[in-house]
């Protein structure tokens, strides 16, 4: 395994909710991180970021990690979910919260 994947692989193994996107929570650098920033607030769950802008490597590296081409990337309890739109489909649907609830990641602290 490579450096990258290892690294990619420590990220979201030791983290219960991780998402790669473009900026930061408080500036996302594009509107699909935007978004997801905004359903995985809306969940109220605690959650890494991993800003890919500021790491080539992190950013060509976890979409070779996820066989997907696109960021941002959600993760949780190490297994991929999907990008921004697949998230909002499920948020909608409710699965996103059935997923996270069965996956045991607890409510954020107030």
């Amino acid at each position: 395994m490579s450096d990258i994947n290892q690294r990619i692989e420590q990220l979201v193994t030791t983290n219960d909710v991780v998402l790669f996107m473009k900026g930061t929570p408080l500036f996302p650098q594009c509107g699909f991180s935007s978004t997801a920033i905004a359903i995985l607030e809306r969940l109220g769950v605690d959650f890494e970021t991993v800003d890919v802008l500021a790491d080539p490597e992190i950013r060509q590296g976890v979409k070779t990690y996820s066989d997907w081409p696109t960021v941002p990337q959600l993760y949780v309890k190490g297994e991929f979910v999907g990008g921004s739109d697949i998230m909002m489909e499920m948020y909608q649907a409710g699965e996103l919260t059935a997923l996270l609830e069965q996956a045991g990641v607890p409510r954020a602290a107030a």
